[in-house]
């Protein structure tokens, strides 16, 4: 991956040492040759072009590239990558809730779209194709996967414009959003949800729904659940009056946030702790991350954690 790489937001450079020997397997996919990851340099054609090398004597002269031998008066070769690796899409969650920030210092969106880089970054080093999907009540962002070098440089731009932008839509609709994207996503694929499962209370059911869709089609899927866990998961907010107004749907309410603090604390763990068991019933990671803790340190350890079950 090119260093230059290392100066954009959302990829930090120091963060880029540390994961730059990281790998993250596809412990469930098995398609064709395809156990894990892996590096396949292809020679041929109806395949992504890669990268050029060097030419060594015996490479087929087809491959050569003429255009930059004219300018530089050396044979390089060109390389491609089989359309067979692995694909991996990150699905973002944009909606109105994901843009809310307490006391962290990033939204969860921004911290999303942090961790969408580094596991943009994490694929496309080990040569497997990467693409980006964002939605809120519909996808309104789709970029495909490809595996070259450049292309996470334009990821990394989309999710710059996606995290800094306001957005077109204020409601979340996870549920028929990922319904689509199974269909959608015509091969098995590594699919990583990042969301706050800010869902209506009556989509939750059809919003597991979906998740079993996506497993139903072969992919493997990895949920990154994000809340800014202070005031989302404990409500700790000052204990004086306050109005709570909701990002998605404009509805008010006034009241002291002692007067709720254990009930809501109560049903934000029944909730967590339902989708987890209902995921780990179908091989779904589910990963519980805070805002308050840095993002590279949630996901080196997830990283480290999963490459021990591997």
């Amino acid at each position: 991956m090119s260093d230059s790489l290392a100066s954009l937001k959302y990829l930090d450079p120091a963060f880029v040492s540390q994961i730059s020997n990281m790998e993250l397997r596809a412990r469930l996919i098995v398609e064709g040759f395809i156990t894990g990851l892996h590096k396949s340099p292809y020679h041929g054609f109806s395949v992504e072009f890669a990268e050029h090398r060097p030419y060594n004597p015996g490479d087929e002269l087809r491959h050569v590239d003429w255009k930059v031998y004219g300018k530089t008066d050396r044979h390089y070769v060109k390389q491609y990558e089989e359309e067979t690796n692995l694909r991996h899409y990150v699905v973002l969650d944009t909606s109105a809730s994901m843009r809310y920030r307490h006391a962290a210092k990033l939204s969860k969106l921004q911290y999303g779209a942090y961790l969408a880089g580094a596991l943009h970054f994490i694929m496309a080093r080990q040569r497997d194709a990467t693409g980006l999907i964002a939605f809120d009540e519909t996808i309104h962002t789709l970029r495909p996967p490809k595996s070259t070098q450049g292309y996470v440089r334009e990821l990394l731009a989309t999710l710059q414009r996606l995290s800094e932008g306001q957005g077109q839509s204020q409601k979340t609709s996870a549920a028929s959003v990922l319904d689509e994207v199974a269909e959608r996503i015509g091969r098995r694929s590594l699919v990583v949800i990042i969301t706050d499962l800010f869902e209506n209370i009556a989509e939750h059911d059809a919003l597991l729904h979906s998740l079993r869709h996506l497993r139903y089609r072969g992919h493997e899927v990895l949920v990154f659940h994000i809340l800014e866990s202070e005031t989302e998961r404990e409500f700790r907010f000052p204990d004086v009056p306050m109005q709570f107004v909701d990002m998605e749907t404009g509805e008010e309410m006034s009241l002291q946030p002692s007067q709720l603090r254990a009930n809501y604390a109560e049903a934000v763990t029944a909730f967590t702790n339902r989708f987890r068991e209902k995921c780990r019933e179908r091989n779904i990671d589910f990963i519980e991350l805070d805002t308050a803790e840095p993002y590279s340190t949630a996901l080196l350890a997830y990283l480290n954690k999963r490459q021990c079950l591997a």
